[in-house]
């Protein structure tokens, strides 16, 4: 009989979150999502932060039952995250305050503050590490600056898919990954970047030691297994940044060239490479240099993704109209093609609120007239994606002097099909999608290769490819995408 085992991965979102229950064989994975939970910001004294203890509620839960629907022995639990947030932990281990989320706007300025004291190419030449103001270092920065009460108590600094993790087995740590998105860690050497720390005066003595992904850490604690009623299980650190496990997951296959790019509410464009690339053009472009599985970088770039989409949404819903993506898919099929001009990367498209009023105010401010057709206003924030999808793609190409044959694009953003084709058109490249749940499956495979299960990353994403449905996608209209992406540029 074949060799099945199971593991658990929690995955984290900034929308929700899910515990799934991977099957793991010698050449398949089969997923169950056992559990599913909302996720978003919640307003303190005027300020974003996540529901620390309601989600490791929701986390708790979806274990017990992950545990009971496997039946017998579970082989490993792993956390994966988005990246950048974190937690406070005092001497005794307790949190002091609920995480700031990344879209709180205690970072406003907080570049600025630090190239003043540091020089903004001192610190991508010690890090190399775009510069987003939602940045780890900014979070922390702000926090100083501010004279943080938590923070002056604070011990122990926890990036939030750990953190979670800390609450499951009691170990402390900084999973390399998700530890890569806070730009105080030098990607040269995979360690904490003094430079930087000291040169903004940010504490050190509150850094975590770095593991690597594939880390058996511990097990779930006396008190967790008898709140579940579950047996021993092992923690897992996987790729703890949900990016690094979506990599993991990419059904590359032979030595094509090939990108990828994690679709949801954040696009990430990039390539795996063996070394952090950190040099003039890296600096221009503003590419980050983020931690990947079995000791490989990410080379990327974040892009806005589909957050405009989310937020029109969900004004919409809020005036009384409840649309579906696929609804809101279909009407901006109908919709009039490049109608508008639209840089998805725009600042003022970050912060939650009234996307609809703030793309209009946008379209104004650059002469431009406003949206009053929702498929027009969906369509045009997928074509000026795509497009800007192909930007980056030029800059991937130009700093590695490589040409990219094909993108692999993971993720549930891959339901949005009509990206998928302007995707493949404005890159002129051939475009495959899936898996939608990348990340569990890296998550999961992870877990596999620090069992011993399966023996490498190749295998895993052979394993991928045996297990998922993968669609192709074949550029059209390529020289009219073409046209409209050198209008982009002339526009800059």
């Amino acid at each position: 009989m074949e060799q099945v085992e199971r593991y658990i991965a929690v995955d984290l979102g900034a929308e929700s979150g899910r515990v799934m229950l991977g099957s793991v064989s010698a050449d398949r994975l089969v997923l169950e999502e056992v559990h599913r939970f909302g996720n978003g910001p919640v307003e303190e004294k005027g300020t974003l932060r996540w529901d620390f203890h309601r989600l490791l509620s929701e986390i708790k839960t979806g274990i017990g039952q992950a545990a009971k629907a496997a039946g017998g022995r579970v082989w490993g639990v792993g956390i994966d995250s988005w990246g950048v947030d974190f937690g406070l932990l005092d001497a005794d281990g307790k949190l002091l305050e609920n995480p700031y989320h990344y879209r709180d706007s205690q970072t406003q300025g907080m570049r600025e503050k630090a190239f003043e004291m540091m020089g903004k190419r001192a610190i991508y030449d010690n890090t190399g590490i775009q510069f987003m103001v939602l940045n780890s270092v900014y979070q922390l920065l702000a926090m100083r600056l501010n004279n943080s009460q938590a923070l002056a108590k604070a011990a122990h600094l926890v990036f939030v898919g750990d953190l979670f993790t800390y609450f499951l087995c009691g170990e402390i740590f900084a999973e390399y990954s998700l530890a890569s998105t806070s730009q105080f860690m030098d990607m040269r050497t995979g360690q904490w970047s003094k430079a930087v720390l000291d040169g903004l005066s940010l504490p050190t003595d509150i850094m975590p030691k770095i593991i690597d992904p594939g880390t058996v850490v511990g097990c779930l604690s006396d008190e967790i297994q008898s709140e579940l009623l579950c047996g021993t299980i092992p923690v897992i650190a996987v790729g703890s940044h949900d990016t690094a496990s979506a990599v993991a997951a990419v059904p590359a296959a032979g030595d094509a060239n090939w990108a990828y790019l994690s679709s949801g509410t954040w696009s990430l464009m990039g390539v795996e490479i063996p070394q952090a690339i950190v040099n003039e053009k890296t600096f221009q472009y503003e590419f980050t240099n983020e931690g990947g599985v079995e000791k490989t970088i990410r080379l990327l770039k974040n892009i806005m993704g589909l957050w405009p989409v989310q937020e029109c949404r969900r004004q919409w819903q809020s005036e009384g109209t409840d649309l579906s993506y696929a609804q809101m898919a279909a009407l901006a099929q109908k919709a009039e093609p490049f109608a508008r001009r639209i840089d998805v990367d725009d600042g003022s498209f970050l912060a939650p609120g009234d996307m609809p009023m703030r793309i209009n105010d946008y379209l104004i401010r650059t002469g431009q007239e406003p949206i009053e057709d929702k498929g027009q206003m969906v369509r045009s924030i997928l074509e000026n994606l795509a497009l800007k999808y192909r930007s980056r793609m030029e800059a991937i190409e130009d700093v590695t002097g490589k040409t990219v044959e094909v993108l692999h694009i993971v993720g549930g953003g891959i339901q949005n099909e009509l990206l998928c084709e302007f995707t493949a058109n404005a890159l002129g490249k051939k475009v495959v999608t899936g898996p939608i749940e990348a990340t569990a499956s890296g998550n999961i495979l992870m877990q596999a290769i620090a069992t011993g299960q399966i023996k490498s990353l190749a295998e895993a994403r052979k394993i991928v490819r045996n297990s998922f449905e993968l669609k192709e996608y074949q550029p059209q209209e390529t020289s009219l995408w073409r046209q409209q992406y050198e209008k982009t540029k002339s526009k800059k």
